[in-house]
């Protein structure tokens, strides 16, 4: 079934989209999962999996995108709406660090009434109160409303960030990288090029970022090869992305909830995993979502390519208000690796080894 694929993957030679499609609407899962694998084992020979210790707290709910697969947000004067204050975000760092966090996955909602100085705030002070904390803040379409409300360019809003000492963005608010998808579930969020936009010149400004991508609502198998294939250009260009993490959506309370008529299950989450370590043939990790899939399967999927097992999230509500919720703790998180037959190796923001 797979054996030209398997050859070209051997020789190291780039899969086409129609291979790309092969794979992931007709290959059988464990073949798929073994030859990830294989890649996996090529790429990071050690039977060693990584995880960063992390927190993903939200400095505001307010947003004016209305995105229908997203229970978080509030419209702007709803009495659940909130913004907190630089300080008031900053405790919430000191609460992360003070338990051996390194990295922050600080997001929020598109809110209109908060400046470009706010956000530089919250880098400059995480920098100066927490230097061994990484910011690893904001979405690109926080950066989208950022250069909106500033009228400063994208470009222009990455280098006033990078100056107050921000080198890594989050790869969130990717969701499907397909004109149809994105009109379908976010039409105010603007299509595909939205978000390239802002990792194209972040990476031409030097900062790293991860890709992500939440499937399991509306995407058809080309839309999803749409995505990986808009990624995969890019990183050609500049090598900028550090990770790609994938991730099934939660229909909890969101408006999108109704139209959906299967949840994806652990099945299309592994061969989703492992159809992007070999269809990602220029990103140098893979990481396993515990978070979003579940302990068990997170551990499953470091047999099908991935590398890494993301964070602890100390913090962490967009889930939360999808009636979504897992938690666990750094000795749980090396005790899950272990069990699945890896030795545990914590790694900072930029994946080096701590």
């Amino acid at each position: 079934m797979l054996s030209g694929i398997e050859e070209k993957v051997g020789a190291g030679k780039r899969l086409t989209r129609e291979e790309g499609r092969r794979l992931l609407t007709e290959a059988p899962l464990l073949e798929l999962g073994a030859l990830a694998q294989d890649v996996r084992f090529r790429l990071h020979p050690e039977k060693v999996v990584t995880f960063v210790i992390d927190s993903n707290p939200n400095y505001t709910n307010v947003c004016v995108t209305d995105c229908q697969f997203c229970a978080f947000y509030r419209k702007p004067g709803d009495p659940e709406a909130y913004t907190l204050t630089v300080e008031e975000v900053l405790e919430k760092v000191e609460f992360a660090a003070s338990r051996g966090a390194t990295t922050i996955l600080l997001q929020g909602g598109h809110n209109p009434e908060l400046p470009l100085d706010y956000y530089l705030g919250l880098v400059r002070e995480t920098r100066r109160r927490f230097p061994q904390v990484t910011p690893h803040f904001f979405t690109a379409s926080e950066i989208q409303t950022m250069s909106q409300v500033s009228g400063l360019s994208v470009q222009g809003v990455l280098a006033r960030l990078k100056e107050a000492g921000q080198y890594s963005l989050p790869g969130g608010g990717a969701e499907v990288l397909s004109e149809r998808v994105r009109k379908r579930i976010e039409p105010k969020k603007g299509g595909p090029s939205a978000w390239l936009e802002v990792h194209r010149e972040a990476h031409r400004l030097g900062f790293k970022s991860t890709a992500t991508m939440m499937y399991g609502h509306v995407e058809q198998p080309d839309d999803i090869l749409d995505h990986l294939d808009a990624i995969r250009d890019l990183q050609d260009e500049y090598g900028g992305f550090t990770a790609f993490v994938p991730w099934s959506f939660k229909p909890g309370n969101t408006r999108l909830e109704k139209w959906i008529k299967h949840y994806a299950g652990p099945n299309q989450y592994l061969r989703m995993l492992a159809l992007s370590r070999l269809y990602l043939d220029n990103f140098p990790h893979i990481q396993a979502s515990w978070f979003s899939e579940g302990k068990r399967t997170g551990q499953v999927a470091l047999h099908f390519g991935a590398d890494d097992f993301g964070g602890t999230l100390f913090e962490e509500n967009v889930h939360a208000a999808a009636d979504f919720v897992n938690k666990t703790t750094v000795e749980e998180v090396c005790a899950l690796i272990r069990e699945a037959g890896f030795t545990p190796a914590q790694r900072t923001t930029l994946y080096e080894r701590v």
